[in-house]
């Protein structure tokens, strides 16, 4: 028996692939439209520091982008912010940014904070952010270019270099925080909302 209850496919404003998989995995339906907004712009005139408001800020923006042009459909906005710290961290545009990512995050406890938005019409029917803090592993400069070398392109499609789902894991040495907000989507509380909403079975 399907468990979801709503009338059409959630919309996903995101092209993130393991999002997509989390959610379809959960028994939830979507439809992708990523959303196409100057991440970098809105954080800075928005004049936040705060890296949890800051993942807030940026999945409700995602959502409403893509809610201005669906309409009467719910949109889901996620975002994700990696802080060492005071400093914020985004993603690597090469190689050599992510081995320096790497190299400065490594034996060190850093937090990544996981944002969701849902929207309809571009009112916000839902929002809600978790964090969980990682301790990478002293990890010798050899590794780090073996890394590299296996990683590929993975070291720069996600803020801090690496996807623990795959060979990011190696990295580390400890997780403190719930698995699916590491993977950029608070999935526990974001099913319990969808199920007081009648989305979901309960």
């Amino acid at each position: 028996m399907a468990l979801w209850r709503g009338s059409d496919l959630l919309v996903l404003a995101s092209k993130s692939a393991v999002r997509r998989a989390v959610l379809k995995a959960a028994g939830v339906p979507v439809e992708i439209d990523a959303a196409d907004i100057d991440e970098r712009g809105i954080e800075q005139r928005s004049g936040l520091s705060d890296p949890g408001e800051v993942a807030k800020l940026l999945a409700r923006e995602k959502a409403r982008a893509v809610s201005a042009k669906r309409p009467g459909r719910i949109v889901l906005g996620a975002d994700q912010t990696l802080a060492l710290g005071e400093r914020r961290f985004s993603k690597a545009a090469d190689r050599n940014a992510a081995r320096e990512q790497l190299k400065i995050l490594r034996g060190q406890t850093h937090a990544l904070h996981s944002a969701v938005a849902m929207l309809r019409d571009g009112t916000l029917l839902y929002e809600h952010v978790a964090t969980a803090r990682l301790t990478m592993r002293a990890f010798s400069d050899a590794f780090l270019e073996s890394y590299l070398d296996a990683a590929g392109t993975a070291s720069t499609s996600s803020v801090g270099g690496y996807q623990l789902e795959g060979l990011g894991v190696q990295l580390f040495e400890r997780v403190d925080g719930d698995h699916f907000t590491v993977l950029g989507m608070p999935l526990m509380p974001l099913l319990a909302w969808m199920r007081t909403e009648r989305l979901l079975e309960s």
